[in-house]
């Protein structure tokens, strides 16, 4: 869930110049600076949404760390520029120039086509989008109080936007050259085992799954590799309460472990770096203690 999966209030951020890009200023350079060789992690440019906190935040570090240029896409541009400050207090000054913020609501077309522009200006060939940016909704609202605006901002945000988005990215790896790239999409665990009173959440998790399957499918005559991670319970602001105690499916209340969201990030850049003839195509990182199999 994303209460699952969002950024530890200790996990770096990198925040870049909070701006929507206009194309016509990238430089034409950009373009011809991104290798174009067959290998997966060749074309080290990526797209990370939700990168103002949480997993996308710890991830974006992550791939800034390894060399990679990263759009960072989120709702607020404050936030971004905290992940780039991050990465620049860590890495210096010159990880800057890797860094490109761009403030996105996923869940609206205009805004997503504007990014995705904005990044291809800026650094040419797109290899990865790490398709991260969702919500959990309402916590704690039985199905028959939860409110329609409520369930549909949740379906807006974790379905709607990742869909899309991975729409995108796919146009632009099908027509660069040559071919290919890869995405990665922010799952949960609760594609499999649902939390008490999560119905929003888990209805577009499991959707999430449905797509990432098609896309995979799709993808395979033009290169494109699509797999999905599910994470359970890393430390991030959306998990503090999994500290003091939540909800479980007896309907007791208990404390859960986490897992430190650096170990996510690791496995993305791992599942990122892979040759575009291999591909993770779902994995399950979580805390290795906390009540997920035998839940519910």
């Amino acid at each position: 869930m994303n209460a699952e999966r969002t950024a530890s209030p200790n996990a770096r951020r990198t925040d870049l110049q909070d701006q929507r890009t206009d194309p016509q200023e990238a430089p034409e350079a950009a373009r011809e600076t991104a290798p174009e060789t067959d290998s997966g992690a060749a074309a080290r440019t990526a797209v990370v949404t939700g990168a103002g906190s949480g997993i996308g935040r710890s991830v974006a570090l992550e791939l800034l760390r390894a060399g990679w240029s990263v759009a960072l896409a989120g709702r607020r541009d404050t936030t971004l520029r905290e992940t780039v400050d991050l990465a620049a207090a860590e890495l210096g000054d010159a990880v800057r120039e890797r860094a490109l913020c761009v403030r996105t609501d996923v869940s609206e077309p205009d805004d997503v086509t504007a990014l995705f522009a904005a990044a291809r200006e800026r650094f040419g060939r797109l290899g990865l989008l790490f398709n991260n940016a969702g919500t959990f909704g309402p916590g704690g609202v039985p199905v028959e109080e939860l409110p329609y605006d409520a369930w549909r901002h949740v379906v807006d945000t974790n379905l709607n936007g990742a869909f899309l988005c991975a729409q995108a990215a796919f146009r632009q790896m099908k027509e660069q050259e040559p071919r290919g790239g890869r995405i990665i999409n922010n799952g949960s665990v609760s594609a499999h085992a649902p939390r008490p009173h999560s119905v929003a959440y888990t209805a577009t998790k499991h959707a999430l799954t449905g797509l990432t399957k098609s896309l995979s499918l799709d993808g395979r005559p033009y290169r494109i590799a699509v797999g999905q991670i599910d994470i359970g319970n890393a430390a991030t602001d959306m998990t503090a309460r999994m500290r003091s105690g939540i909800l479980q499916a007896d309907g007791d209340v208990a404390v859960e472990p986490v897992m430190d969201v650096a170990d996510v990030a690791r496995t993305v850049r791992h599942m990122a770096e892979l040759p575009l003839e291999a591909n993770v195509q779902f994995a399950t990182v979580l805390a290795t203690a906390m009540p997920y199999i035998g839940r519910g």
